[in-house]
């Protein structure tokens, strides 16, 4: 097992190197360029910092290198600037998301918070109903359990998220007034009113996202079971006279759980990514937002850090389910 995650691992380098090339050119040779967007009120001198940082007058490769440079090594900072919150003055060499003035690396964790705890909580929520619903379908099919959790299942993964998330709004706080439409992201829990207040505005987009994933999780689930329960050894183990649920939870779940691990593990990269929808319906100041904004104003060096970290998590829980396997079936060796 250990050799094969060190192979995996070497393996992701020169991928993670292709995808860094991809991600870099598409972006930094696209219309546009990054000084254009440096906001005027920035002075002269700081305006040139930043040029410099960046590499805008030097060739593509040395502006490939220089963007690679910044998540590996930060030089230390000798004086904070106020206003940058790095030390421009000594050419640290640290990507600045010039629409907002800080580091990058700063920008995505103060925004990254806000995007775990809501489409995280949605995932982990997801997860918890769809693997049940999928197994109990699957179990009594064509029951009227598994009719309805077909219909659901089929408008949760076919209406887009930003009609559930309207929606909602529209049935909740609109006419019910139960919950609030926009996000307060500078909400801070301390006791148990804050609590409540953080939970009633985290309820709609929760819901929505919840409902999307757990629609396809239980639709993957449901097909993984039923294809298992009409296998041969499903037909010994119950002629061996074991139990119902043994046959069912032990022995058809954990075959039924591979192709279902792909998925929820693939999906793990978009909780950090954020759901960019339904942050823009519910004004959710999170990583999906942050990407938005800086696609709107051409802040080149928070959509390549975006991406870039994006495709590291893909790569990463890609190698995570390839172990799940060996877990859920003995019979995969990685030898």
């Amino acid at each position: 097992m250990l050799n094969y995650v060190l192979r995996r691992l070497l393996i992701a380098i020169p991928t993670l190197i292709l995808i860094s090339l991809v991600i870099f050119f598409l972006v930094d040779l696209a219309p546009g360029s990054p000084a254009s967007e440096i906001p005027l009120t920035v002075p002269p001198d700081v305006r040139e910092k930043i040029m410099e940082s960046l590499g805008v007058n030097q060739p593509v490769w040395v502006r490939y290198g220089l963007w690679m440079k910044q998540f590996f090594y930060v030089e230390p900072l000798y004086g904070i600037d106020a206003m940058f919150g790095t030390d421009l003055a000594q050419g640290a060499p640290r990507l600045i998301s010039y629409s907002s003035r800080v580091p990058v690396f700063q920008y995505i964790g103060e925004r990254l918070p806000q995007t775990l705890t809501v489409i995280g909580t949605a995932y982990v929520l997801a997860v918890l109903i769809a693997i049940p619903i999928g197994i109990y379908s699957a179990y009594r099919q064509y029951s009227w359990f598994d009719q309805i959790g077909t219909f659901v299942a089929m408008i949760g993964f076919s209406v887009p998220t930003f009609f559930t998330g309207l929606l909602l709004i529209i049935v909740f706080t609109v006419n019910l007034h139960w919950f609030p439409s926009i996000y307060n992201t500078s909400l801070s829990v301390t006791d148990w009113a804050s609590f409540k207040t953080q939970v009633q505005q985290m309820t709609l987009p929760v819901i929505t996202l919840a409902l999307f994933n757990a629609a396809e999780i239980s639709r993957y689930t449901r097909s993984s079971m039923l294809e298992n329960l009409a296998q041969d050894y499903v037909r010994t183990a119950r002629a061996k006279g074991m139990g119902e649920r043994t046959v069912v939870l032990k022995h058809v779940l954990r075959n039924s759980l591979i192709p279902v691990v792909t998925v929820i593990a693939l999906g793990i990269p978009t909780v950090f990514g954020g759901a960019i929808i339904t942050e823009q319906v519910f004004k959710i100041n999170g990583i999906g937002a942050a990407l938005i904004g800086a696609i709107q104003v051409n802040d080149l060096p928070v959509v390549q850090t975006i991406a870039f970290l994006t495709a590291i998590l893909i790569v990463l829980f890609n190698l995570v389910a390839d172990i799940l396997y060996g877990l859920l079936d003995p019979r995969i060796r990685y030898d």
